[in-house]
C-alpha cells in the first residue's frame, strides 16, 4: 500500500472583489487573486515564506521541500499540517533532517515572481541527473496539449495575474494543473502531487505559461521530465541548464507556432498539419 503522511485538507477563498473605477469614473466589482504567506516549519524549525495563492498548500510544501533536497523520500514525512488562522504549516518528519543548518545556510535568489530561492548551490545535482532518451513527442500531441491549455477554466480567465502550471501523459491528457500567484509554487506543488501519487516524469510534458528560467528547468529536471513546454519564453542559464541535460525545451507554444530550443531529436515533426506552408520553424540548437 501506497505510503502517504498525514495531511489536512485545507481551504481558503481563491479569489476577492474589490471596488474598481474605469476611466469614464464607472464604479463596478472586480475579482482578483488572493495573496497570502505561508511559512514553512520544518520540524519546528522557520524555513521559509511563501507567498501564494492558497490553492494546493500542502502540495506546495512537500514539493518545496523534494525540489528543495531536504527530504529524499515521502516515507520520512509524517504529517503536513496547514493552519490559515496563522498562515503557517507545519512539517514533522519521521527521523530528522541530518546537517540541517548547513543545508540551509546558503540560500541562492532566483527569479522567481515575488523572489524565489532555494537552498544550496542551484548547479550542485545537474550532473547527477539522467533523463529519458526514448521519449518522443508528437507535433500533433503538442498542439492538443496547448488547446487544452486554452479552453480550460482557469483563475487567469476569472481574476488574471497568475501563472498556471500543468503536468500532462504523453498521449496529451492533463493530469494536474495548478495556479499561483509565482510559477515556481505551482511547479512545486505539482512536484508534490506527483510525490503523493507515486507518478514517474519519465514520459510526461511539463507546461508553464511563464519563462522557463534556469531554476524551473531544474525542478523539470529534478522531476524526472523530459519536456518542458512554455507560453513564454527561456533565459540563457535555462537554455544552457536544459541543453546540457538533454531536454526538450519549447517556447512560444501558442496556437500553432512553438519554437524548438533544444532537444529535437525527441519531437516528431507532422507538417501536414499546418494548413498552408508557413515560413520554416525556427530550429536552435
Amino acid at each position: 500500500m501506497r505510503y502517504r503522511p498525514q495531511l489536512s485538507n485545507s481551504e481558503v477563498p481563491l479569489t476577492t472583489e474589490v471596488g474598481a473605477t474605469d476611466e469614464r469614473g464607472r464604479s463596478s466589482r472586480l475579482s482578483i487573486p488572493a495573496e497570502r504567506p505561508l511559512t514553512i516549519y520544518l520540524d519546528k524549525r522557520e524555513l521559509v515564506t511563501l507567498m501564494t495563492l492558497g490553492g494546493a498548500p500542502e502540495a506546495l510544501t512537500l514539493g518545496y521541500l523534494r525540489n528543495q533536497r531536504l527530504l529524499r523520500s515521502i516515507e520520512d514525512i509524517a504529517s503536513i499540517q496547514v493552519d490559515w488562522d496563522v498562515d503557517a504549516v507545519a512539517v514533522t518528519t519521521r527521523f530528522g533532517v541530518p546537517d540541517i543548518e548547513e543545508r540551509t545556510s546558503k540560500r541562492v535568489v532566483t527569479t522567481g515572481c515575488g523572489q524565489g530561492s532555494v537552498f544550496g548551490g542551484l548547479m550542485d545535482e545537474v550532473d547527477n541527473i539522467v533523463l529519458p532518451t526514448d521519449a518522443r513527442l508528437k507535433q500533433s500531441t503538442l498542439y492538443g496539449i496547448v488547446d487544452t491549455i486554452r479552453t480550460n477554466q482557469s483563475i487567469y480567465k476569472q481574476a488574471g495575474s497568475v501563472h498556471g502550471c500543468a503536468l500532462f501523459s504523453a498521449a496529451g491528457d492533463m493530469l494536474y494543473f495548478v495556479e499561483d500567484v509565482g510559477r515556481h509554487n505551482a511547479v512545486d506543488s505539482i512536484a508534490g502531487k506527483m510525490w503523493l501519487d507515486e507518478v514517474d516524469g519519465s514520459d510526461k510534458l511539463f507546461y508553464t505559461t511563464g519563462r522557463l528560467t534556469s531554476e524551473m528547468v531544474i525542478k523539470g529536471a529534478q522531476m524526472g521530465i523530459p519536456f518542458l513546454l512554455s507560453r513564454s519564453g527561456t533565459t540563457q542559464m535555462g537554455h544552457a541548464v536544459a541543453h546540457k541535460l538533454g531536454m526538450t525545451l519549447l517556447a512560444r507554444c501558442t496556437g500553432k507556432h512553438f519554437l524548438l530550443l533544444s532537444g529535437k531529436d525527441r519531437l516528431i515533426f507532422e507538417p501536414d498539419l499546418l494548413d498552408a506552408a508557413p515560413p520554416a520553424l525556427r530550429v536552435v540548437t
